[in-house]
C-alpha cells in the first residue's frame, strides 16, 4: 500500500507543478526548422492615457532550444528617470513546463547605460545574465513601464532575431479619441497579420511564422522583418510639448523648443574664429577652418541627461570645455559657422556601416546620430562629422553615407540623401613591381591610392602601431605566406582625401618549385578571394551596398634562367553587377598584369544571387591563375 501511495503522491506533485502552456515538448515541428529559439507568445499593450503619458506592459513567452539561441532571452529592461518600471519578473520552465527558477525586480542588476564615452548619463538598464546550464528552456518575461516621453511610442515587430520562429505575436495600442494615431506597416508581404482598427484602440496579431535565416547580401532587417511604426500627432518630450503632422512641422518644433538659445558664443570665441578666418574669400574654405579648429580643441564625451538624450549642451559650455557628444559639437560647430556669416543646419541621422533611413514618409522621432550639413551653393550639401578629431572636413564615410537625414531649418524640416560614393568615386589605383628568385622567395614593392568608401577603410590604418600594421597587411595578403613588410610609409591628403599606402614586402619560399618548372601567382597584390555561399533556395532579394573601382598594374621580372612556358588567357567579363578584366604580356624580361574591377551598387532580385554568386567565382578564379616558368 505504501508505494503506490507514494508513486501518486509524485505523479500529483508532478502535473501540479508543470504548466503545459510551458512545455517544449508541444512546439510545432514546422516551427523548429532553423530556430534556435520560438516565441511562444509575445504580448503587449500599449495604453496612450494622454499625449503626456503611456504604459507598456508585456508578457513574452521564449523557448531556447540550444546554446546558439542563449542570445534571444533578451532578459533586461532600459528606463530613465522619466520611466518608472511598475513590474519586472522572468520565470524559468524545463523542457517538461515545470518551473525551475523565478526572478524578481530585485534579483535584475541595475546599472547605467555607459557607452565607453559618456561623462554623466542617467539612462540605466535592468538585466538579469542568466546562463542555461539545460535545453531546452522557456523563459517568461514579464515587465510593465510608464514613461512622460509620447514623443517615443513603442513600435512592433513580431521577429527580433534570426533563426527564431514565432508562434504567437501581438500588440495592442488604446489611445484617446482626441489624439490621432500615425501609423506606418512595413514588410507584410506574404505574411498573414490581422490587424484591428477602432476608435481608440488598434492591434495587431501574427501567428506561425517560420524562423528567418540570415543570407548574405540581404537588405537589412528593416526592409525584411515585418514592422508597425506608431507616433502621436501631440506628444511631449521631456516635458517639451509637440504637434506635427509634416517634417516641416518636425523641424520647426525641433528649432524652437530644442535648439533655439543653445547656439550663444562669447565675444571672445566669435572675435577669435572671424580672425582665424579672415583671408578665406571662399565660404567652403571658411568652413573647413571652422572643422579644423573643432576637430583641434574637442574630444567627444556625451552627456545625457534627462533631455539632454536629445537636446545639444550649449555651444558656450562647448566652447569652455572642450567636449561633446555629437549633438553639442554638431551644434558648436554650427555656433561658429554662423558667427562668420555661414548658414548650416543641425542633421539628425542613423549612424552605422548599414545604411538606415531617416523615413521620408512617417513622421516622428527617429535616428541615433548629428551631423552638421552646409549648403554648397550648388544646390546640396556638405556634410560634417564634428566627432571624429581625424576625418577631413565634408567627407562622410560609411557611417554616414548615402541615406536619408533630416534637416532641421529655423522655419522647417527637410528630409535629404547624404553623400553617395559611387563606383568611381570610391576607387583603389595600385601600382607595383616584384621578382620571384629561381628558389621561389618573393620581393615586391607596392603603391595604393584610396578614395571614397576605400579612403575610409585604408586611412583606419593611420597611427597604427608598426606590430597592428604586420598583422593587418599579413591579413591583407593572406595567399603570400610567410610575409615580411619591410618598408611602410603611409600618407593622408585631408584636402583631396586620398590615402596612400608604400609598400615594401618580401617573403621566403612564396613560389614552390616543382622539378624543372615554377608557378607564380599572377596576382599577388589584390587579390579578390570572395566566393559568395550557395543557397539552395534563397529567400532574399540581393543588395550591394556599396559599390568600388579597382586599377592594377603589376609588372615582375622573369628569374634568372628561366622563361614563360604558359601565360594565363585573358579575361573580360562583363555582367549586370560589374566588370572584370585581366591581361597579361610579356615583354623581354618582363610580365605586365593589368587589371581593372568594377562591382556596382544595387538591388536585384532574388533569383540574381547564383549569377551574382558565378560572376565573384570567375573573379576570384582569374586572381587566382598562374604562371608557369620552366628552365630555360
Amino acid at each position: 500500500m505504501y508505494k503506490p501511495l507514494l508513486l501518486l503522491l509524485l505523479v500529483t506533485q508532478f502535473f501540479f507543478g508543470q504548466n503545459p502552456n510551458y512545455t517544449a515538448l508541444t512546439v510545432p515541428d514546422a516551427l523548429k526548422e532553423s530556430a534556435n529559439s520560438i516565441v511562444r507568445a509575445d504580448d503587449i499593450v500599449v495604453n496612450i492615457t494622454s499625449s503626456k503619458s503611456y504604459t507598456i506592459s508585456r508578457k513574452r513567452v521564449i523557448t531556447i532550444f540550444n546554446k546558439k539561441g542563449e542570445d534571444h532571452i533578451d532578459a533586461y529592461l532600459p528606463y530613465s528617470p522619466s520611466e518608472k518600471v511598475i513590474q519586472l519578473q522572468l520565470t524559468v520552465y524545463n523542457a517538461m513546463g515545470m518551473e525551475i527558477k523565478k526572478f524578481k525586480k530585485s534579483d535584475f542588476t541595475d546599472q547605467s547605460v555607459a557607452d565607453g564615452f559618456s561623462l554623466l548619463t542617467d539612462n540605466r538598464v535592468l538585466f538579469l545574465d542568466y546562463t542555461p546550464t539545460e535545453f531546452p528552456l522557456t523563459f517568461v518575461f514579464e515587465s510593465e513601464l510608464k514613461t512622460i516621453n509620447t514623443a517615443f511610442i513603442a513600435s512592433w515587430s513580431p521577429y527580433e532575431n534570426y533563426y527564431s520562429s514565432i508562434q504567437k505575436s501581438s500588440v495592442t495600442y488604446k489611445y484617446p479619441e482626441d489624439l490621432t494615431l500615425r501609423i506606418k506597416e512595413e514588410n507584410f508581404e506574404g505574411r498573414t497579420i490581422t490587424k484591428t482598427d477602432q476608435k481608440g484602440v488598434l492591434s495587431y496579431a501574427v501567428e506561425n511564422l517560420p524562423a528567418e535565416k540570415r543570407e548574405d547580401y540581404a537588405p537589412n532587417t528593416d526592409q525584411i522583418f515585418p514592422k508597425v511604426r506608431v507616433a502621436l500627432n501631440r506628444f511631449s518630450l521631456e516635458g517639451v510639448d509637440g504637434e506635427v503632422n509634416t517634417w516641416a512641422d518636425f523641424g520647426k518644433w525641433m528649432y524652437e523648443g530644442i535648439l533655439k538659445g543653445t547656439d550663444e558664443l562669447s565675444p571672445e570665441t566669435i572675435a577669435k574664429v572671424k580672425t582665424l578666418t579672415a583671408d578665406c574669400k571662399d565660404p567652403l574654405e571658411k568652413a573647413r577652418k571652422i572643422y579644423e579648429y573643432v576637430q583641434g580643441r574637442t574630444r567627444y564625451v556625451s552627456v545625457q541627461l534627462g533631455i539632454g538624450g536629445w537636446k545639444p549642451m550649449l555651444a558656450k559650455d562647448v566652447d569652455r570645455l572642450g567636449y561633446g557628444d555629437c549633438k553639442a559639437l554638431s551644434n558648436y560647430t554650427r555656433a561658429l559657422l554662423q558667427a562668420v556669416g555661414i548658414e548650416s543646419y543641425y542633421t539628425i541621422i542613423y549612424g552605422g556601416d548599414e545604411q538606415f533611413d531617416i523615413t521620408p514618409d512617417f513622421v516622428g522621432m527617429q535616428g541615433n546620430h548629428a551631423v552638421l550639413a552646409m549648403p554648397d551653393g550648388k544646390g546640396g550639401y556638405t556634410f560634417m562629422e564634428c566627432t571624429s578629431q581625424t576625418v577631413p572636413f565634408g567627407f562622410q564615410g560609411d557611417f554616414t553615407d548615402d541615406r536619408f537625414a533630416l534637416l532641421i531649418k529655423p522655419d522647417k524640416g527637410e528630409v535629404v540623401r547624404t553623400q553617395n560614393y559611387s563606383e568611381k568615386k570610391s576607387t583603389q589605383l595600385s601600382k607595383g613591381s616584384f621578382q620571384i628568385t629561381p628558389e621561389g622567395d618573393f620581393k615586391g614593392s607596392l603603391q595604393i591610392v584610396s578614395t571614397g568608401i576605400q579612403y575610409d577603410q585604408a586611412s583606419a590604418l593611420e597611427g597604427q602601431p608598426k606590430d597592428k600594421l604586420d598583422e593587418h597587411y599579413k591579413s591583407y595578403f593572406s595567399w603570400i605566406n610567410n610575409l615580411k613588410v619591410d618598408k611602410c610609409r603611409l600618407t593622408n591628403d585631408k584636402k583631396t582625401v586620398q590615402f596612400t599606402q608604400e609598400l615594401e614586402i618580401s617573403a621566403l619560399g612564396y613560389a614552390k618549385p616543382s622539378g624543372n618548372m615554377i608557378l607564380v601567382n599572377v596576382n599577388p597584390f589584390n587579390q579578390s578571394v570572395l566566393v559568395p555561399a550557395r543557397y539552395r533556395n534563397r529567400k532574399n532579394p540581393v543588395e550591394i551596398t556599396r559599390g568600388f573601382y579597382d586599377e592594377d598594374t603589376f609588372t615582375f621580372t622573369i628569374p634568372e634562367g628561366l622563361k614563360v612556358d604558359v601565360l594565363p588567357d585573358a579575361v573580360q567579363l562583363e555582367d549586370t553587377f560589374g566588370s572584370y578584366s585581366m591581361t597579361v604580356t610579356v615583354k623581354e624580361k618582363e610580365v605586365l598584369v593589368k587589371r581593372t574591377f568594377l562591382l556596382r551598387k544595387g538591388k536585384y532580385p532574388k533569383e540574381s544571387y547564383e549569377l551574382y554568386r558565378k560572376f565573384r567565382e570567375q573573379i576570384a578564379r582569374a586572381d587566382n591563375a598562374k604562371i608557369v616558368f620552366i628552365k630555360s
